[in-house]
């Protein structure tokens, strides 16, 4: 985790792009909920303690798909903290209770996401407790999306194009973490949850190989594996996700205890295990026959 010491959110790379020299699978891999870089404007504007903020993070998801380049794919990490900007929202998912102006009339302030507190700007963090010591200015908000989200999926978009080029498809891997119970504002609050959920939109985001596929390999591997319960895929997934265009995309979720220590956000002593079962998934995923991904082959309706 880092503290910046440059206020301006201009100033950093809010996120980066880990290519391989060569790209020879045709996949994109993305963590956007994985960035640990917090501003000083943005800690002066919030009541909660770091590590309450901190317990939003994918933590280390990152860390544990840094074999994609290796693989032959590249991999999209942000560096701002979800609680910061979520890329994995609307551009303009925002909550009008929490700025001082009104929103524009082209927001969208009444999806599940926004009235969780989890819109493009989140309102709360996962255990339901507020983010901000007051009201924002509505300026705040633009800047954020002008200078982070529209420029990572600006980013995002052009990895796709530039694989369907090479390959003629594209599987983009939407790499995310949860806690290892449901949360009070999850709909399986208090409940342990599966060792990886797989979310494909029940579906409709991608051909039914890739979703398989990855299951059976992490079955064989040794987890508990369940589909789109309680995650099925945010934006990401939905926005990108078009299979009778030969573009497939999977979200997986991977319980946080399987890889970490929760209360001490650190890695825990399967951390290693964990990274090495993900690469051989990248491995397999891989195998999959380019014919499998052409648009012909669409996913179920």
């Amino acid at each position: 985790m880092d503290i910046l010491t440059r206020g301006d959110i201009g100033s950093i790379k809010p996120f980066v792009v880990r290519a391989p020299r060569r790209q020879t699978m045709a996949a994109v891999f993305v963590s956007g909920h994985s960035g640990a870089a917090y501003l000083p404007e943005f800690l002066r504007d919030v009541k909660l303690e770091i590590a309450d903020l901190r317990r939003s993070e994918d933590a280390f998801v990152d860390e544990l798909f840094a074999g994609a380049p290796a693989a032959g794919a590249p991999l999209l990490m942000a560096h701002v903290p979800r609680v910061f900007l979520d890329p994995n929202r609307e551009p303009y998912e925002l909550d009008p209770t929490m700025f001082v102006e009104p929103l524009p009339g082209y927001a969208n302030s009444a999806s599940h996401r926004v009235l969780g507190g989890l819109g493009t700007i989140a309102r709360v963090v996962s255990n339901g407790a507020e983010i901000y010591r007051r009201r924002l200015p509505l300026a705040l908000a633009l800047r954020r999306i002008e200078r982070i989200h529209k420029p990572f999926h600006t980013a995002l978009a052009g990895l796709i194009a530039r694989t369907r080029e090479r390959f003629g498809v594209a599987m983009i891997v939407d790499c995310h973490s949860m806690p290892s119970v449901g949360g009070p504002i999850d709909q399986d609050s208090g409940k342990v949850r599966a060792d990886v959920v797989l979310g494909d939109r029940f579906g409709r985001s991608a051909a039914p190989v890739v979703v398989a596929t990855a299951e059976r390999e992490l079955k064989r591997l040794g987890y508990r594996v369940f589909r789109n319960a309680p995650y099925a895929g945010g934006y990401i997934t939905q926005h990108y996700g078009k299979p009778r265009e030969g573009v497939h995309t999977l979200q997986i979720e991977l319980n946080r205890a399987l890889y970490m220590n929760e209360d001490a956000v650190s890695h825990g002593i399967a951390f290693a295990k964990v990274r090495d079962d993900l690469n051989q998934l990248m491995a397999t995923l891989k195998a999959i026959p380019l014919e499998d991904l052409e648009p012909l082959k669409r996913a179920a309706e």
